[in-house]
């Protein structure tokens, strides 16, 4: 699927930056970009980008107001870019593909790309072929989650890890991540563990997912999943892990 790019920042390096990398993206095309939120609002509204890397501080109006009035149909993806951290738990809340920490790194951006590509493919895949646990299953199917314009249905089987973060968790799937107020202990009671395994006190993993293990020395060890993030296994689930993802080893 090819992705029209609009890149919005009102920094020129940043925008000559994000150029640049995406040329060694497949199946992508920057049609333009704009430096406040006005002129960027305007431009959505006249190219209709497929993706649109959006800086959060500019003049003008916020990229975070930008995606907030933005209409439910025929929106395009976000992918917010900032400097600071602060804005993620904003930034999920309308409904950002990702959120990318200047300087953008290359294999974070194409990691980035590649959930808004699938974005669209995955969840109309996911609704066709219907999603849930059987009724009589003690497992949750799915978890509610807040967002900006109410409540949404984050069904399991599309969680691909959950890490801790604070207060909240942050669900992360091949399209997005999801903010959620919970505890592990608490997801760990709803949680089917055939579906999402705990391999630390901060973090699940779905094991389909895992595409390979890095051994860190000490028998500590990490797994590398299939959209690219590296979680850590705590010490005193490595012996769980191991058998569970290598049973004949």
């Amino acid at each position: 699927m090819s992705l029209r790019v609009l890149i919005v920042d009102d920094e020129p390096l940043a925008i000559d930056r994000l150029r640049e990398f995406f040329r060694d993206i497949e199946e992508v095309e920057v049609i333009g970009d704009a430096s406040d939120g006005k002129s960027a609002a305007e431009a959505i509204a006249a190219l209709k980008p497929d993706l649109v890397m959006l800086d959060i501080q500019m003049p003008e109006r916020s990229g975070m107001a930008v995606a907030a009035d933005l209409p439910a149909e025929g929106r395009p993806e976000i992918i917010f870019v900032t400097a600071f951290e602060h804005y993620a738990p904003d930034a999920f809340e309308v409904e950002a593909a990702d959120y990318l920490l200047k300087p953008v790194r290359f294999d974070r951006l194409r990691q980035a790309v590649t959930r808004a590509r699938r974005r669209r493919a995955l969840l109309e895949a996911a609704a066709r072929a219907g999603t849930g646990a059987s009724a009589q299953s003690p497992w949750h199917d799915a978890i509610w989650v807040q967002v900006r314009s109410g409540t949404v249905r984050v069904p399991v089987d599309m969680i691909d890890w959950i890490e801790a973060a604070k207060d909240y968790v942050l669900l992360h799937t091949e399209t997005r991540s999801y903010l959620h107020r919970s505890s592990m202990s608490a997801l760990e009671g709803i949680l089917d563990p055939a579906q999402l395994m705990r391999v630390h006190r901060s973090s699940f993993v779905r094991p389909a997912r895992v595409e390979g293990i890095e051994r860190l020395g000490k028998g500590l060890i990490a797994l590398k999943l299939s959209d690219g993030a590296v979680v850590a296994v705590g010490p005193n689930y490595t012996k769980d892990v191991l058998n569970r993802l290598r049973p004949d080893a």
